[in-house]
């Protein structure tokens, strides 16, 4: 039986196959592709031998994190987008485009050779033997200690048993084809269905050329189509690093339906196009066409039904809850709380489901673990992999006080009154955990009567209040409840101030208690084991 069994070959399940093979964890990889990579698709022109993306391209150094630390970890190169020269405008159908200067990208940067090379260089790293590949998820069946999964592979199933599955496919996707037994609850279903899934509506081309007659023209290879006939509505410099391997891409403007109404025609379409922005020098550019609305393993039935709408950057996070007690994980980048749809979104699930899953190993283990070590570096660590795992009991506390209001009838303040009880549980749970840690308080100072261990029991919380409140501000966005609710639905930056006073009030009240129950410790001792020359030690008696 696997550990763990992850179901999608995107960058999401890469990044937690990579990890988990530096874990020396036991796991599979499974893709219903024949490929790995996702949405990550790099194509290869027959004219220049450069390969050109054909799903995301850039990354954001400035706001993207993760994803720019990954590049740089797997070695990769990456370069600066070109952006330098004029920027044109074409608003009408029947008239010359206007040129303005103009940052489009702002400190975008794209891996050198392609984004696949990501995909190429995990693949290698995780190893062929871990992955699998044309393994279609069919269901995912609870046995209480572990899961059952079933795969159809071309014409027959598949079963495999895992201790935990992560599913690191597109919510949304996910809903609409895979069976659960039993189901989910109603209300992470809905989540799932309601999260669009980023670019399934898009289709992408990219046209190599011989050279980059644009920037000799002094343009910047970006342009914007606007008039009501337009195909390729923005267009972008796609050169390789050198500009040598010339090539612009672009997004087109038209829906999935009228993409498949001018299948015939729309490759002359698109030509036609690029001729009318940039002269006659972009007429014949080699073709290279990706339309991910016909992709099943990405465009869900409702992706390609709803209109268009604007990139959200946040998800619901009923779909960052663990569950069937922690052996169900959802991934993909459509559950991230930040960067949701693009690169750095998936980068952040793949580290929250590694946390999840590593911090229920070290709860496992702990004993074996923390023994040998000094009492109270122990019962610290102990402190803050409880800690750890509060986020989310935090938010389905707030869930669950604010359904309650609701129910009541309540209409004033629900946000604020939810979150501070869902607070002050946690605080009072914590602070009662303290009481039970065995701590030696024999050697530790105590400064105006404030115990020096004060600062090992506050770090843990560094990040907790901020995940709860980007928890809570995102589910109330997409609350359906909470829609006629406008103060509610959508936070103030007046009310979140408000909440957050609250909150700083029952911190302090935190502080106080937890530091009292160490005073208390201190005052009447505590007998332990001693270790050999080097203070108490944390033993199984302990």
């Amino acid at each position: 039986m696997l550990d763990t069994a992850i179901i999608g070959g995107g960058l999401c399940g890469l990044a937690l196959a990579r990890q988990f093979k530096k874990q020396d964890r036991s796991f599979t990889l499974f893709e219903a592709r024949p490929r790995l990579g996702g949405r990550i698709l790099s194509a290869v022109a027959s004219s220049n031998g450069a390969a050109f993306d054909l799903g995301p391209t850039w990354f954001w150094p400035d706001t993207q994190p993760l994803i720019a630390t990954f590049v740089a970890e797997l070695g990769l190169a990456s370069f600066p987008q070109h952006d330098e020269g004029t920027v044109l405008h074409l608003t009408e159908a029947d008239k010359n485009p206007q040129g303005f200067a103009q940052e489009v990208h702002g400190g975008a940067r794209r891996v050198a050779g392609g984004m696949a090379r990501l995909v190429s260089v995990l693949a290698e790293s995780i190893g062929e033997d871990r992955l699998r590949l044309n393994h279609v998820l069919h269901s995912v069946e609870d046995k209480g200690d572990h899961v059952v999964l079933t795969f159809r592979v071309d014409d027959a199933f598949f079963i495999v048993e895992a201790r935990h599955v992560v599913v690191a496919l597109p919510p949304r996707l996910v809903a609409e084809t895979v069976r659960f037994i039993p189901e989910l609850d109603s209300a992470t279903f809905d989540a799932m269905g309601t999260a669009p899934t980023w670019m399934a509506q898009q289709a992408k081309v990219v046209m190599a050329y011989p050279s980059a007659f644009w920037r000799v023209a002094g343009q910047s290879g970006n342009a914007f189509v606007t008039h009501e006939q337009a195909v390729v509505g923005e267009i972008f410099d796609a050169c390789d690093v050198t500009g040598a391997k010339a090539a612009l891409g672009g997004f087109l403007s038209f829906p999935p339906d009228l993409r498949e109404a001018f299948a015939d025609g729309l490759s002359m379409l698109m030509d036609s196009q690029m001729v009318q922005v940039f002269g006659s020098a972009a007429e014949g550019g080699e073709q290279l066409y990706q339309d991910w609305a016909g992709e099943a393993f990405t465009c869900s039935a409702r992706d390609k039904a709803e209109p268009r709408g604007e990139h959200v950057a946040f998800s619901n996070p009923l779909l960052r809850r663990p569950l069937w007690d922690g052996r169900l994980h959802l991934g993909s980048s459509e559950t991230a709380t930040q960067g949701a749809g693009y690169l750095e979104g998936a980068l952040e699930a793949a580290r929250r489901i590694d946390r999840a899953l590593s911090r229920e190993r070290a709860e496992e283990t702990g004993a074996a673990i923390h023994e040998g070590l000094p009492v109270n570096a122990a019962s610290l660590a102990r402190f803050a992999n409880w800690v750890a795992g509060q986020n989310d009991a935090a938010f389905e506390a707030y869930r669950i006080r604010l359904n309650r209001a609701l129910a009541s009838q309540d209409r004033e303040q629900l946000t604020q009154r939810a979150m501070l009880g869902a607070i002050e549980d946690i605080y009072e749970r914590a602070a009662d955990l303290i009481e039970t840690l065995p701590f030696d308080m024999s050697d530790v100072p105590v400064e105006k009567g404030r115990s020096a261990l004060m600062g090992d029991v506050q770090l843990p919380f560094r990040d907790f209040i901020q995940t709860l409140l980007d928890d809570v501000v995102a589910f109330n966005r997409t609350s359906c409840a909470l829609s006629n609710f406008p103060g509610e639905h959508h936070l103030s930056r007046d009310y979140v101030q408000t909440i957050l006073r609250d909150v700083a009030a029952a911190w302090r009240d935190f502080c106080l208690a937890a530091n009292r129950r160490l005073l208390a410790k201190a005052e009447a001792g505590a007998p332990l084991t001693p270790g050999a020359g080097s203070g108490p030690v944390l033993t199984r008696a302990s």
